[in-house]
């Protein structure tokens, strides 16, 4: 290969080596172990509502989910806030945190709180 060739082909390659790095593609799904808004989380309060009047027995109904938030893990996580009435028909503010895991079809109840007064 002539003189001429080789410097050629190394300005190329220092011309490559210098080029920024295209950017990644824009995820729409929720960074890893951060939260993200979520649009709908009803059936998942609903299932925590539920979850929890089996296991404490109080009578609680789902009303609705105020607010969803996910965040990506080894599955899934929710935390929802929501509307529950107890047994007498009062209505209070809840909050709950649910995993899910489709692979090993699992869903859990991780956390389940009455919130506090406002």
């Amino acid at each position: 290969m002539s003189a001429r060739a080789l410097l050629l082909l190394a300005a190329i390659l220092l011309a490559a080596a210098a080029a920024p790095a295209p950017a990644p593609a824009a995820s729409t799904r929720a960074p890893r172990c951060g939260w993200s808004p979520v649009r709908d989380g009803g059936s998942d309060g609903s299932w925590a509502v539920a979850d929890h009047a089996r296991r404490a027995n109080d009578g609680l109904r789902f009303g609705k989910v105020t607010s969803a938030q996910e965040q990506i893990v080894d599955g899934m996580n929710y935390k929802l806030f929501l509307d529950a009435a107890d047994a007498s028909g009062d209505v209070a503010d809840y909050g709950a945190l649910v995993y899910e895991q489709e692979r090993t079809n699992t869903r859990e109840l991780t956390s389940f709180a009455r919130a506090p007064a406002k």
